[in-house]
């Protein structure tokens, strides 16, 4: 067993933590197995990978003896939380609550062993929509200051585009959850994102009013990649957690293409590799870091949808882009396969009628029937500026038709750019 109060070391040296409210506190508070707990909002019925974060924080507490609890938003997500957003988010129904709740405690259930009660999966909704409003305006209410709650940046901004009431009513919510867990399950400290501030102060200063004792918070970093872009967003949309929305195979290659300056940081943040191997590679560069990339992608797919999920998407790449070996001293405690496989394996594919080979099928038109391109017009200027092959060979010629000649086994390899693949199976 490790000893609990190393984890907030480990967060630390993993670039988890970015502010807390007392650290020499925190420390004691779990220099023996305690209760920590971070909140969801169930805005849909997958995570994705933004929620990597506090998910991986709380499997990294339950490794270090502490019991982590999650909390989904069901009562407050009939609210939604103004934090960070613009503008008021849409409402959702409660049973479409409940179906999200649903899902996204079967993929906390990946992360987390939840068998006898070594970690919970609680529902806010159970304690809130029980409370009277009146009791809970005189009970709770009286004891937050609404020049201080106008002060709190998640009110801020805003401000200037209107906060209505309902919103307004958020920090108390999530205070009174604080405060809650407190009382019925000794849980003091709570972890969230930077913009959650406000909110587990607000929850802190609830407990030591309420039932005169001292509680905590950390909160996370805003993770956005190199070029600043926010993380788990590309311009097809979300990474999703659920192979429904996001297929294992594009999962992995997102993190195979992750910019190099965010290898060794997202090696610390999104797997349990040990730190001291993970900084042994922090003075490669170019080429040399592309074996690390696909050790990243591997773990965190590994992670999210399993071992042999993962060794499928990892052989499926090197199928399509060419097989990159990886060195036995490159992150040895990776399970990342090394060495050759003989074994065929599927890329993501669609099946079209073979009689459409008779007259040939314009390559355009094939970049965009197999969905490589959002129109026939982009896939013509992929073409041109050199970005589409077929089996492996680039293709420059716009007018090019893929025909019978091209046929290999039955099916054609379409990549464009360095990114994107399929495989288009022609059938009888």
């Amino acid at each position: 067993m490790k000893d609990p109060a190393g984890v907030i070391g480990e967060l630390k040296r993993r670039g988890f933590i970015e502010q807390v409210t007392d650290e020499e506190g925190i420390r004691g508070y779990l220099s023996r197995p305690a209760v920590c707990y971070v909140g969801f909002d169930p805005t849909a019925d997958s995570f994705h990978v933004g929620s990597l974060i506090p998910i991986l924080s709380l499997v990294h507490m339950q490794r270090y003896g502490h019991k982590p609890i999650a909390i989904m938003g069901g009562g407050t997500g009939l609210i939604g939380d103004p934090s960070g957003k613009t503008e008021m988010r849409k409402l959702l129904s409660w049973e479409e609550l409940e179906h999200n709740a649903s899902g996204l405690r079967a993929q906390l259930a990946r992360f987390l062993d939840f068998d006898n009660d070594a970690a919970l999966f609680l529902n806010n909704a159970e304690w809130l929509v029980k409370l009277n409003y009146i009791e809970f305006l005189r009970d709770i209410g009286r004891h937050f200051s609404v020049n201080r709650m106008l002060a709190a940046e998640s009110y801020r901004q805003r401000l200037e585009k209107g906060l209505n009431f309902i919103e307004f009513n958020y920090m108390l919510l999530q205070a009174y959850d604080f405060y809650y867990l407190a009382e019925k399950y000794d849980c003091y400290l709570q972890m969230g994102g930077s913009d959650q501030w406000g909110n587990i102060v607000a929850g802190i200063d609830l407990i030591r009013k309420k039932l005169g004792k001292q509680a905590y918070g950390i909160t996370f970093p805003l993770v956005t990649t190199a070029s600043g872009a926010k993380m788990g967003k590309t311009a097809q949309g979300a990474i999703w957690l659920s192979s429904s929305r996001t297929s294992v195979y594009d999962f992995y290659q997102y993190w195979v293409n992750t910019d190099d300056r965010d290898v060794v940081r997202f090696l610390k943040l999104f797997t349990f590799l040990p730190v001291e191997e993970i900084e042994e590679i922090e003075n490669l560069e170019g080429e040399a870091l592309n074996p690390c990339k696909r050790a990243l992608a591997f773990e965190v797919t590994k992670l999210v949808h399993g071992q042999e999920e993962a060794r499928e998407a990892y052989w499926a790449s090197c199928k399509a882009f060419g097989f990159l070996e990886i060195p036995e001293d490159i992150l040895p405690s990776s399970t990342i396969p090394r060495g050759s496989r003989s074994e065929d394996t599927d890329l993501p594919s669609i099946v079209l009628p073979r009689d459409r080979l008779v007259a040939g099928i314009p390559l355009y038109q094939l970049l965009f029937d197999a969905d490589l391109c959002a129109s026939k017009s982009a896939a013509r200027r992929l073409i041109q500026q050199g970005g589409a092959y077929v089996n492996g060979a680039r293709v420059t010629d716009v007018n090019w038709v893929v025909t019978e000649e091209n046929v290999e086994d039955g099916e054609v390899i379409l990549r464009a750019g360095k990114k994107k693949i399929k495989k288009v199976v022609f059938s009888s």
